[in-house]
């Protein structure tokens, strides 16, 4: 009788998992799944609803819970009952039972017997043929005051945890449901797939026009698209400049053959355009007109004044146009933002995707200097921001900008900061100059203006807020309030005397502020309520704005600055963009953007594009673009992390007779080390690793003092040491990685293990998920190992199990997951912070589970001359040696002060190994399990490690030295005398250590940085030989928020190893198939 009425259990039958079923769906099908895309894309949430019934294709599982957790029991049964009624099969009766059940509870719960009695009635007596002594328990309750005496449900909580438990157990039930099986998922669809569809059929149509017409002018869907014949076009043209559609697609025929647009083009709406006046001669300090225009009526805007323009078809590419690849420039990761110098036309400056900039001489096409990400200050820089690094090291630079005279440059984070350094292009060096705490969160863009002679940085974030910095002091000069939304864009200007900035929100709200604090003086809307940039022609006379929004419609503007309206709409931007659409403008004649994997320009005086550029190829959907002040050079990303530099015939010229001051590269290296800050700590950067001895990170000199001359003198010898072995560098870029997939939701993947046989990976999730990748023989690969080559089959029996550790109820994060694998991989052990279980890996099968905790499982490994007997480190700082086929503690070891973090077998020497939070390593007989020896890891002291800093150890092959792996350093001991003999100790130039292994002949140590760099070192002499960049391995689209947390090497194949991903993904790497080894590239200069 227990657990009869409350538990899923109630009806004595198996509830099984959901197995992949494939089902081919017919057009029509496809079709219906469209039209739904389309409702919730347009909230039309209830004609959503409707359809999902009356189809039956689709059973919102979310709309379901929503309903049952409202207790909406009328509409969940009606929305239930469209796809499967009450006696269609044992789970459909299981579901409407405990849907009633847990609606007669409720009812019993508030004392309305009257209306429990009702549904006994009504409803639950349905149920009673099928379970007559269970309908007679139902009964039973209503003469209880509380039905809670009742011994099975002495356990019910209140109304809403009911529901939730109930909504957790219907969940398992449905997916198990044959009738709604494959119903639950939603296809993967491009968004907006229904409206893409169309604009392709309308450029089809448009193209099988007779006289098809430059602007085609759509008026329905109702009947096919036919242009006019000769005799209409005057009319056309005047309906056209009257009214631009909304939805005009741009024939495909007038791009290269090699840009063929992914999605097409239209004009811009023109409801989505502000009637904001926008009088920059009137910017005094007069009231603020802030509350005068909402930028979210469009009831108030107002039709655009368009230009009577001639259109014509797009000719060849204008003659100052840069359209010619002359360089192509090869970044160590994906570069984020560019800047050309304001003076050295030659001169670009990079910012890129891990916090790094570089400055490149494209005349030379070399690499003049690098900066890492660092640190200046500690203490002038939030806790909360060196926090945050900590936990999360990633970071980019979001914008990078000369100063208008190319004295100095800015570089705005993604997280908080911005700094400037000063540049002496003269004798080609450079020096730090100001480092401030500018936001709590992003900095998302960043400009330099010099109001009355005085120049200032001008930036802005996610906080809201714009701030205004003196650059010679970096005091704050104003502070600018009143967005409602993060702060997107920054473009300051000065007219007739009066400096003024305007500011763009993500949520397209734009606002101009004076220097002063008086607050906005205009507020209005952007074209399309996006996020949008503004920028002046190079005289400062026209104003252009450039915005996409999220559904990937673009508008490129100009507007009439005296009016404050827009006064041209360029026309052949894609209305599908997957990216910020980014633009610029050349020489007060041309506008340029990259928009579908092409390079768009436009004659500012005409709103039809002018040319199309395709740079050869190979540019992703939304390229980043920049013009030198003259407008003789083009630079734009291009794919697999490279700038390419585009020049017209003067540009041409420039890259072939300019000479710079100095392309000596080791010069600048030499002269900047002069200028090094000492107080400088690491934080996560892209890794650059100098060759040589051992080195030995120092701690900050803070107690240097002033005008100590021989101390400055010994700080600056040994900076300029450290800067000349930078030029033994090696990278690696080219490899092969294979991302494996799963279907299974899981967090970040927290161990990782190759099977021993070599043709399986098993990884642990933070959410006590186990996954399973086998690879299979077959023609592609002949060994059955792993390999990028083919795609692994992600293991699951037909019982549709899964292995899952059980987890405690609360501090998951702070749980250490831990498992191992026996020698004939066909049993793991495992533990997530709770019980350790044994799993049968055929059948994913829990066979049994011990050790309950606390204390918690931290580490386990299988004693090598008996697989029945395993070592568990403990939270509690113990080793418990478990003899798991008797189930018996045989001996429980003691040396630790905290929590064990690793442990590892020797049977050479007969020893054990473990290594905890303390920083302690002990050496145990594995015979008797007495302590043999005892040693502390070498931390410097200018290392702090984290509360949370594990020590993992490793035997090489001989068994006879292990590897010793802490978050500051990498050590070699030999294992009798415990005597450290090597080391590699992170310097100031590196991220922390995420996780480091041996490859299988102990002659490579995989490195895992916590930036998501990948050192490979030599195990002989701990010198890294090879740097894989994150962009290597992870696609662009989620490289900014995913980054390994552990590495496994391949038990057979030397040059294979696996990272597991902090999104629960994992990836293979391996160098090349034409290498098959790790070979030294050329020496990379700088």
């Amino acid at each position: 009788m227990e657990r009869t009425l409350y538990s899923v259990q109630s009806f004595p039958f198996p509830v099984k998992k959901k197995e992949s079923v494939t089902t081919a769906m017919s057009l029509s099908k496809d079709l219906i799944f469209l039209i739904l895309q389309f409702c919730n894309e347009e909230n039309l949430k209830r004609t959503a609803h409707m359809l999902e019934q009356e189809t039956g294709y689709f059973f919102d599982m979310k709309y379901f819970e929503d309903l049952v957790l409202n207790g909406n029991w009328e509409e969940s049964e009606k929305y239930l009952l469209s796809f499967t009624g009450v006696e269609d099969n044992k789970y459909s009766t299981k579901i409407y039972f405990e849907i009633r059940k847990q609606k007669f509870l409720e009812a019993l719960d508030k004392h309305d017997h009257a209306v429990a009695l009702d549904i006994l009635r009504k409803d639950l007596k349905v149920f009673a043929q099928s379970n007559k002594e269970l309908y007679k328990e139902i009964t039973q309750l209503l003469t209880l005051d509380d039905f809670r005496e009742h011994g099975s449900l002495s356990s019910y909580g209140d109304t809403m945890s009911a529901r939730k438990q109930m909504m957790n157990e219907l969940t398992i039930v449905i997916e198990a449901n044959p009738l709604l099986r494959g119903r639950t998922k939603f296809p993967q669809i491009n968004k907006s797939r229904l409206r893409r569809l169309i604009n392709q059929s309308l450029n089809w149509q448009h193209l099988h026009c007779t006289h098809p017409h430059p602007q085609p002018h759509i008026d329905t869907l109702f009947t096919d698209h036919k242009c006019p014949g000769p005799d209409h076009l005057h009319l056309q043209d005047q309906l056209n400049e009257g009214n631009p559609s909304p939805s005009t697609p741009m024939p495909e025929s007038i791009l290269p053959v090699s840009a063929k647009p992914t999605c097409n083009s239209s004009t811009v709406t023109e409801s989505a355009i502000s009637d904001g006046t926008m009088n920059l001669r009137n910017l005094t300090n007069q009231e603020s007109l802030d509350g005068n225009t909402d930028f979210g009526d469009t009831s108030k805007i107002r039709s655009t004044v368009t230009l009577n323009e001639v259109v014509s078809p797009i000719k060849e590419t204008p003659y100052d146009v840069p359209a010619t690849v002359e360089r192509v420039l090869d970044m160590g990761s994906s570069p984020s933002s560019i800047d050309f110098h304001p003076v050295q036309q030659t001169l670009l400056l990079v910012g890129n995707n891990t916090g790094g900039i570089e400055l490149w001489n494209v005349t030379s096409a070399k690499k003049l200097f690098t900066r890492q990400f660092m640190v200046w200050e500690v203490k002038t820089i939030s806790a909360m921001f060196l926090e945050d690094m900590v936990n999360n090291p990633h970071i980019s630079v979001n914008r990078i900008l000369w100063s208008p005279d190319g004295l100095l440059f800015g570089i705005a984070y993604s997280k908080n900061l911005v700094q400037l350094y000063s540049y002496h292009y003269s004798e080609n060096y450079t020096e730090k100059h100001l480092e401030i705490d500018a936001h709590d969160g992003s900095v998302n863009d960043l400009a330099f203006a010099k109001p009355y002679n005085k120049l200032v940085a001008i930036s802005c974030g996610d906080d809201k807020l714009i701030q205004v910095w003196d650059t010679v002091t970096g005091a704050k000069q104003f502070t600018f309030e009143g967005h409602g939304a993060p702060v997107y864009s920054l473009c300051p200007h000065e007219n007739e005397n009066i400096h003024f900035v305007f500011s763009i929100s993500t949520s397209g709200q734009m606002k101009a502020w004076l220097f002063d604090n008086m607050g906005s003086r205009i507020t209005y809307a952007a074209p399309g309520l996006c996020p949008t940039r503004m920028s002046y022609s190079t005289d400062g006379k026209r104003l252009f704005s450039c915005g996409t929004n999220k559904d990937g419609g673009s508008y490129l503007v100009e507007w009439n600055q005296s009016e404050g309206f827009v006064m041209r709409n360029y026309r052949g931007l894609c209305q599908l963009a997957s990216g910020q659409v980014q633009f610029d403008t050349s020489n007060n004649k041309f506008l340029a953007a990259g928009d579908e994997h092409v390079i768009k320009v436009w004659d500012m005086d005409n709103a039809d594009i002018l040319a199309v550029i395709d740079a050869d190829g190979g540019l992703p959907a939304s390229p980043y673009i920049c013009f030198n002040k003259e407008g003789t050079l083009l630079a734009v990303f291009s794919d697999h992390n490279r700038i390419k530099i585009l020049a017209n015939h003067r540009g041409h010229q420039l890259l072939q007779t300019f000479t710079f001051v100095s392309s000596d590269s080791s010069e600048f290296l030499s002269k900047s080390s002069k200028k090094l800050a000492v107080d400088s700590i690491p934080l996560p950067a892209k890794t650059r690793i100098a060759q040589g001895d051992v080195p030995v990170a120092s701690g900050p000199q803070r107690d240097k003092a002033p005008g100590n001359l021989e101390n400055e003198k010994s700080v600056e010898q040994g900076n300029k040491l450290e800067m000349q072995n930078i030029s033994k560098i090696v990278e690696v870029s080219r490899c092969r990685s294979l991302q494996l997939t799963s279907k299974v939701e899981t967090k970040k993947i927290r161990r990782l293990l190759y099977t021993h046989a070599g043709n399986g990976i098993l990884a642990l999730a933070e959410d006590g998920i186990h996954l399973l990748w086998r690879w299979s023989k077959n023609d592609s690969n002949l060994s059955g190992k792993a390999t990028t080559k083919c795609v692994p089959q992600l293991w699951q029996p037909k019982s549709g199990l899964l292995m899952i550790n059980d987890l405690p109820e609360s501090n998951i994060d702070l749980v250490s997951p831990c498992f191992c694998l026996s020698k004939n991989d066909s049993y793991v052990v495992s533990a997530s912070g709770k019980m350790v279980s044994l799993f049968n890996m055929l059948i994913f099968k829990r066979m049994r589970s011990f050790m309950q905790s606390p204390p918690a499982a931290t580490c386990i490994v299988f004693y090598p001359p008996d697989n029945n007997i395993i070592a568990i480190g403990m939270d509690d700082s113990t080793i418990l040696i478990y003899n798991v086929r008797v189930d018996e503690l045989t001996n429980k070891l003691k040396g630790h002060s905290k929590r064990i973090s690793s442990l590892s077998f020797s049977t050479v020497l007969n020893v054990l190994v473990s290594s905890g939070l303390d920083a302690q390593i002990v050496v145990w007989d594995s015979i008797t399990w007495e302590k043999k020896n005892n040693t502390f890891l070498e931390i410097s002291s200018g290392w702090l490690p984290s509360e949370l800093s594990e020590t993992h150890v490793q035997f090489d092959k001989d068994e006879r030295h292990f590897l010793a792996v802490h978050e500051t350093q990498l050590a070699i001991y030999e294992t009798t005398k415990l005597q450290c003999v090597k080391q590699w100790v992170v310097g100031n130039f590196c991220a922390r250590i995420a996780h480091a292994a041996f490859s299988c002949d102990a002659e490579l140590l995989y490195t895992v940085m916590r930036d998501g760099i990948v050192l490979i070192l030599g195990a002989s002499d701990l010198v890294p030989r090879f740097e894989i960049d994150p962009s290597a391995y992870l696609p662009q689209h989620i490289r900014t928020r995913v980054y390994p947390l552990v590495v496994a090497a391949h038990p057979q194949k030397a040059n294979q190893f696996a990272l597991g991903l902090s999104d629960g993904g994992v990836v293979i790497i391996e160098p090349m198939e034409s290498e098959s080894t790790w070979t030294v590239p050329l020496q990379v200069e700088n």
